[in-house]
C-alpha cells in the first residue's frame, strides 16, 4: 500500500475524476489509514510504498505490477501521468528480492489483472480495452507460466477488470456483467457458474473494487446489497468508507497490491 499523502484529482484519465470537484487529503490519509489498520486487524501483513511527490495516484498501488508465485511482471502505465509510478514499483519489488520481469506492453498491473489459483488449475483473468492493451496480456502468459484468459471492457466507468471483476477466494469470482461484452460475458459465466453478480448500484458504488482472503471481504461501504449477497454466499463482508479516494476512480483493490509469493 501507499499512502494518499500526496492524493489529489489534478487530472482526468477516467470518468469518475472531476478537477472541479475539491478533495479532502486529511480525510484522505484517514480514510486509507483506517483500511490499512483493517487488513492489519484481518491477521495481514502490509508493506509500504513511500510516496512520490507529483505522483497523485501512487496511493493505487494495485497498478503498479502483477505478481504470481513470487515472479512480478512489472506494469506500464498508458498515461504519461502515471508512468513515474512504474519504476518506484520496480524498485520495492528488486528490494525485497522478487524476480521482476520487464513489460514491453503497455498494462496496468492489478488493474487489469486478477489471478485465481485453483480455477481450472491456476487461472489469470485480464482486462483490456481501456487501459491495457491485449498484447500485454499474451507477455504475461509467458511471464508468468500462467495461463490468461482476456475479457473485454465496454463501459468507460469500468476501466479496469478490478473496478467490474474481483476474486473472492482460490477459485471463484464477483462481478458486474454490465461491463463487459457479449462474448466475454459468456465465457465468465462457462468458466464461473457459482460467481457472485453484482448489479448496476453495487458496481457503481465501487463494490466490485473489493480485496479477499477467501472469508473476510473487504469492501466499498457504499456497496450494501453486494454485501448482503457476499454474506448470503458464505463470506464475511468487511464494509470501509473511501469517499474521498473514489473521487480518484478506485476504492479498496485500487489501494493494495497483492504479495503472491
Amino acid at each position: 500500500m501507499c499512502s494518499p499523502e500526496h492524493f489529489a484529482v489534478e487530472y482526468a484519465i477516467n470518468p469518475w475524476m472531476d478537477v472541479t470537484a475539491p478533495v479532502d487529503a486529511e480525510l484522505a490519509v484517514k480514510q486509507w489509514d483506517r483500511l490499512r489498520e483493517t487488513l492489519v486487524g484481518l491477521g495481514h501483513e502490509v508493506h509500504l510504498l513511500t510516496p512520490g511527490r507529483g505522483l497523485p495516484d501512487m496511493v493505487f498501488a494495485a497498478n503498479g505490477a502483477f505478481v504470481v508465485d513470487g515472479t512480478v511482471y512489472g506494469a506500464q502505465f498508458k498515461h504519461e501521468q502515471r508512468a513515474a509510478e512504474a519504476a518506484a514499483h520496480r524498485a520495492f519489488y528488486e528490494e525485497h528480492g522478487w524476480r521482476f520481469i520487464a513489460p514491453s506492453e503497455t498494462n496496468e498491473g492489478e488493474g487489469d489483472f486478477a489471478y485465481l489459483p485453483e480455477a481450472h488449475g491456476g487461472l489469470v483473468l485480464a482486462g483490456h480495452g481501456f487501459r491495457t492493451e491485449l498484447a500485454a496480456h499474451a507477455e504475461a502468459q509467458e511471464a508468468l507460466n500462467r495461463p490468461v484468459i482476456s475479457l473485454r471492457l465496454v463501459d468507460p466507468r469500468f476501466y479496469h477488470l478490478d473496478v467490474a471483476l474481483a476474486s473472492i477466494d482460490d477459485e471463484n469470482i464477483v462481478y458486474y456483467p454490465g461491463a463487459f461484452s457479449a462474448a466475454s460475458q459468456k465465457v465468465l459465466a462457462q468458466l464461473f457458474p457459482d460467481a457472485v453478480v453484482a448489479d448496476d448500484e453495487d458496481a457503481l458504488a465501487f463494490g466490485l473494487n473489493l480485496v479477499s482472503d477467501g472469508l473476510n471481504v473487504v469492501l466499498n461501504s457504499e456497496a450494501t446489497r453486494l454485501a448482503g449477497k457476499l454474506k448470503s454466499a458464505g463470506y464475511h463482508p468487511v464494509p470501509v468508507e473511501l469517499a474521498e479516494l473514489k473521487k480518484g476512480g478506485g476504492s479498496v483493490k485500487c489501494c493494495i497490491a497483492e504479495l503472491r509469493h
